[in-house]
């Protein structure tokens, strides 16, 4: 099996509110938000669709450098390849795009490795749970994400998020840090049963994440994530070691290596993962499967990805057994978008369906549809 074709569509898909990070604004109403989805053929016929979610807010990968990387440097050595080689794939993205301190370009990749795997599993009549060779689980616990600069606003949200079935909520502060612990005790006083996850998305300075982290313990915080710079190897030690709320690590770990670095630090007791900070599923596999070996917690997030991103990431986070993650497109932000109506969510579960691939009929109309002109 060859690949014969890359495919790239740049989508603007409708957001139903907005939602804020600790840097500013990730999607609205008025400005929807970027996915690029990247379409794979094989000379057998077989198809596999991928997504991108770049957020410039997030990470340096913007809307426009996701679409030249893929178009320009990616799609030119994927074809005649096989699908099956994704490691080789791997390697050869690497040296087109090289690795600065990290991964280069991982959501650019995460796309095209996403659709690989929903080739192959098209091909073979596999979805991806048993394509990974992992299969714990038919369903996964979804969090609803809480963003507002104020504790009303917090605790009405959180109280939307209960009223749909969420056991799980999912708070982002360091939008404004000197009411953070008024937020958090907001939405806990709001919802005293629920996992409450906390993420500054890198707001504070390390003597600053010290004080809320303890005040995250006293109102009852189940995780405190990324409240000091992805870089900051030593002041996240120093935090672990004095923080009585373990302390998760997202931006920090972009791939095998940098796990490996965070493991040594001892840098972590949470490894959030992101298929699209990983460059996709395979090298997202491998830190699940090192977080394992090594007792590393783990917890599952996306970039309010759609459909394709969506449920790619759902049925790896499911598959091993991931018990809580912030998969927010579908159900919470995204108003429409391809194969919107097929992901079923119910009461903060979101179902991972058993079709090949990724789960999903994606129809080349719908992401036309969607498509910037």
């Amino acid at each position: 099996m060859k690949i014969t074709s890359v495919d790239i569509f740049p989508l603007r898909l409708p957001f139903k509110t907005e939602f804020r990070i600790a840097r500013g604004s990730v999607g609205s109403p008025q400005a929807g938000a970027p996915h690029i989805y990247v379409r794979l053929r094989a000379d057998n016929g077989a198809v596999g669709w991928g997504e991108a979610r770049p957020s410039h807010r997030w990470s340096y990968e913007t809307e426009e450098s996701v679409v030249s990387t893929l178009r320009d440097y990616l799609a030119p050595v994927l074809i005649g390849r096989d699908p099956a080689d994704r490691e080789g794939i791997h390697r050869l993205m690497d040296t087109d795009i090289a690795p600065g301190t990290t991964v280069g370009q991982p959501i650019a990749k995460s796309a095209v490795d996403i659709a690989l795997h929903d080739l192959l599993g098209r091909a073979y009549g596999l979805n991806l749970r048993d394509l990974f060779g992992s299969k714990r689980g038919d369903v996964l616990r979804l969090s609803w994400i809480v963003s507002d600069p104020t504790p009303e606003g917090s605790a009405r949200i959180a109280s939307e998020g209960l009223a749909k079935g969420y056991a799980a909520l999912k708070v982002k502060i360091g939008i404004s840090p000197e009411r953070d612990v008024e937020i958090l005790a907001a939405v806990r006083e709001t919802a005293p049963g629920a996992y409450l996850w906390a993420d500054a998305n890198q707001a504070y300075t390390p003597a600053f994440a010290l004080k809320i982290a303890r005040a995250c313990a006293e109102v009852g915080v189940d995780v405190l994530e990324q409240p000091i710079p992805a870089n900051d190897l030593p002041g996240l030690r120093r935090l672990v070691s004095r923080s009585d709320v373990p302390i998760a690590v997202d931006e920090t770990v972009c791939g095998p290596a940098d796990l490996v670095q965070a493991i040594r630090m001892e840098a972590l007791d949470v490894l959030v993962i992101k298929v699209s900070k990983m460059a996709g599923l395979q090298r997202a596999r491998q830190c699940i499967e090192m977080c394992r070996a090594a007792g590393i917690g783990l917890l599952g997030s996306g970039l309010t990805e759609s459909s394709v991103g969506f449920m790619a990431s759902a049925q790896l986070y499911g598959g091993y057994g991931v018990e809580i993650a912030d998969l927010n497109g579908p159900g919470q932000f995204l108003g429409d978008g391809p194969a919107h109506d097929q992901v079923r969510i119910e009461k903060g579960t979101v179902h991972l369906p058993d079709g090949p691939g990724v789960g999903l009929g994606i129809n080349e109309e719908d992401v036309k549809r969607f498509t910037k002109p």
